[in-house]
């Protein structure tokens, strides 16, 4: 049986809407697992599941979308549900499922998965506005590793009611998943193969990646990936990457977006209200993947042991936050003389995260503070996150 990821009950609920129902996300995080659970749900229903690696199939729908009749025995008297999966190997994936829905609207369902969402994106484009809806799906969230752990009990409860050994538990478990990350093949293998798995994600999964982005310069994507897991919290400057790499800034631009689309990368903007005198242009980076990101240093050293435990709390902060919000409501603010704010949400918080609170200089704050007194502004350490898993827990 497969354990549910959170993401599914906030997709069933638009099980009965008209829309197109899109899941996106890096391969390997779950989504064809995600379609069957979402299957379960509409038994009752006639439902019908399409992988697209099947080429045979692929080509007959690539000829024409009136071909999916051809495949699955749809009845018009009803309404059905077609499930597909990895929807990105049509030829123009956006005029099937625009034609589907337009013709057949209140009695096809279409639910589809899609791997390479740059390839995706650059199809979708404005054709499907106000008929799809988009979910991303990410690598597991700390509540929900707890719960493929079956530990569940332990992030439910509050931290401070936890006993003793409780606690020891939750803290092991804590920093596994600072360590390894929440890709669910990666969580459900033993510690002595977690490292191994990890591997096959980059060398096998990233390869495809890279293959249908039709990338000639592996090797370079490959480096830029590792220069940019020794980058977690500070800014990319494209440029400066490309004189390392010695190829184009165009080219480093090119592998940022493919990078960002394939769910590896976020690229967060800079926060500010006086342009002239806040303003850097360059994004600030972090991984959706902290397991990903490890073996990309290779580095899986115990968290005590670790020279970057900043960097590892801030990216974990991060983490916390695309459960709540979108990679564009997620800010930072820095000014020209490198004043600067961790994170900053919808102008309404900011975030700092230290890992000892004790060590903060309250007075590296204040001219955000002075300017924006309206944000409420937050400092946030390891012993206060390592309990928290939810933005929400945080911020009341």
């Amino acid at each position: 049986m497969s354990i549910r990821r959170e993401i599914t009950d906030k997709i069933i609920k638009y099980l009965n809407t008209d829309e197109i129902i899109i899941l996106v996300g890096a391969l390997q995080v779950g989504k064809t697992t995600i379609l069957h659970q979402l299957e379960k749900e509409i038994n009752r229903h006639p439902h019908f599941f399409l992988n697209l690696e099947d080429q045979d199939i692929c080509q007959i729908l690539d000829k024409s979308p009136k071909n999916l009749f051809n495949i699955i025995p749809i009845n018009l008297q009803r309404k059905n549900y077609v499930f597909i999966d990895e929807i990105q190997y049509l030829k123009n994936p956006t005029n099937f499922l625009k034609y589907i829905y337009d013709q057949y609207q209140g009695r096809i369902k279409m639910i589809v998965s899609g791997s390479s969402v740059f390839y995706l994106d650059r199809r979708f484009k404005d054709s499907l506005v106000g008929r799809k809806r988009i979910f991303n799906i990410y690598t597991l969230s700390l509540k929900e590793f707890f719960n493929f752990k079956n530990f569940k009990e332990l992030v439910e409860k509050p931290f401070e009611k936890l006993t003793l050994v409780e606690k020891d538990k939750y803290n092991q478990l804590f920093y596994e998943f600072l360590i390894y990350g929440g890709y669910p093949r990666v969580v459900l293998a033993e510690i002595e193969e977690k490292k191994e798995v990890l591997r096959d994600i980059v060398y096998s999964y990233i390869k495809k990646d890279i293959y249908e982005a039709n990338i000639r310069q592996e090797e370079v994507f490959y480096r830029l990936m590792k220069i940019l897991s020794q980058q977690i919290g500070n800014l990319v400057n494209s440029l400066e990457l490309s004189l390392t790499l010695g190829v184009s800034k165009t080219s480093i631009d090119n592998y940022l977006y493919i990078m960002k689309k394939s769910f590896h990368i976020c690229l967060i903007r800079p926060f500010y209200k006086n342009i002239r005198k806040e303003l850097t242009k360059m994004p600030k980076i972090y991984f959706y993947d902290l397991g990903l990101r490890n073996f990309l240093i290779d580095n899986f050293k115990p968290f005590v042991l670790r020279e970057d435990k900043g960097q590892l709390l801030e990216n974990y902060f991060f983490r916390i936050l695309i459960d709540s919000y979108y990679p564009d409501e997620i800010k930072f603010w820095r000014t020209i003389n490198k004043a600067e704010v961790d994170f900053v949400i919808e102008n309404q918080e900011a975030f700092e995260i230290k890992v000892n609170r004790s060590l903060v200089k309250l007075s590296k704050y204040k001219l955000f503070q002075q300017k924006y007194p309206e944000i409420k502004f937050n400092i946030l350490d390891l012993e206060q996150l390592k309990s928290k898993s939810d933005i929400r827990l945080i911020t009341t």
